[in-house]
């Protein structure tokens, strides 16, 4: 359960209104239904039902996360006491509201090894997805430049790591990276070190870890951008004086601005709550907000501590996302 709550999290607060707007729109079509009434709710129907999925798989978890952590901590199963008791209808309302006093994340305050996996994870987050944008977007351009016929196959290999299992893949790099692995057996025999380099349960293992994973989420939308963009645009460029250099900067890297942020979105996300990878990969000396996460549910038993720092992490990541979207739409309004 913790593991799905952190994996979960932040794409779940993403799809939220997504899913409000998608049922709202499911009721506009159905309630415009005209004479054809069975045509429409088929459509109504086939539109709607995605972002009712998504209602249900995401709206409705982070609603229980946000329910245990204003909930108190109790020696029960599940370990939590909740302050809210539905048989009391109104009257409970009136009790939860006039007794709620947040003290799960008022405790969040009191314990500095909070905002400390928070800073670092944000700062793991960042650098990892900063070195993932580096290597994708090359990676990206040669295959939106590479010939037609090869580019199906370009694509091919870049999703052929999700055919293996997550977790697999995590552990093969144990075997890479490892005192004894193929990495540090190739530099001695190369003559390169006298003794095995240090990589596994470090942070470089980590970066390298997430790079490795989550490549494709930056390679992917990156493709599709510079795929549709129009080549008359660079010709133009250059029969203007620009260079390639300077076409690529003025014309093709702008007009690619849109699959980088996506691809950085995509990225950093999911590396904020990320566990398996620096559990694995990085020892007990990486602190990052997942294995905090971790800690509190399965070791601890504190739940609703543990959900008031999914709240707070999905409120992090969730409001630049939102305020990043309305800066985009006066943007394209002022552009108008």
């Amino acid at each position: 359960m913790a593991a799905a709550l952190w994996r979960g999290a932040a794409p779940g607060a993403w799809a939220v209104t997504g899913s409000l707007a998608g049922l709202a729109g499911f009721l506009a079509l159905w309630t415009r239904a005209g004479s054809d009434q069975r045509t429409s709710f088929l459509g109504a129907t086939v539109i709607g039902l995605p972002y009712a999925w998504l209602l249900a798989l995401f709206l409705v978890p982070f609603a229980i996360v946000l329910k245990i952590s204003l909930s108190d901590v109790a020696l029960a199963r599940p370990p939590y006491m909740p302050q809210y008791d539905p048989a009391q209808g109104w009257a409970g309302v009136v009790d939860l509201v006039r007794e709620l006093d947040f003290e799960n994340f008022v405790f969040l305050t009191t314990d500095d090894l909070y905002w400390k996996a928070y800073l670092s994870s944000f700062r793991i987050a960042a650098i990892a997805t900063a070195c993932t944008l580096l290597i994708g977007y090359p990676i990206a351009y040669g295959m939106a430049r590479a010939p037609k016929e090869w580019q199906a196959t370009l694509l091919m290999l870049v999703i052929l790591p999700f055919w293996t299992s997550f977790l697999i893949r995590v552990y093969s790099l144990m075997g890479i990276l490892g005192n004894e692995g193929v990495l540090n057996g190739a530099l001695i025999r190369a003559g390169l070190v006298s003794e095995p380099i240090q990589i596994l349960n470090t942070q470089m293992a980590v970066y390298i870890g997430i790079v490795y994973t989550y490549l494709p989420f930056m390679i992917l939308p990156i493709y599709a951008a510079l795929e549709k963009m129009d080549e008359s645009l660079l010709e133009a460029a250059e029969d203007l004086g620009c260079s390639r250099l300077q076409a690529f900067w003025l014309v093709t890297f702008p007009l690619s601005r849109g699959g980088i942020i996506a691809g950085c979105f995509l990225v950093f996300i999911p590396t904020m709550g990320e566990f398996v990878i620096p559990s694995l990969l990085g020892g007990a000396g990486t602190l990052m907000i997942g294995k905090v996460l971790w800690e509190e549910f399965f070791n601890n038993l504190a739940w609703p501590q543990a959900s008031a720092v999914a709240v707070v992490l999905l409120l992090i990541l969730i409001i630049p996302i939102v305020l990043f979207q309305r800066s985009e739409e006066k943007a394209r309004e002022a552009g108008k």
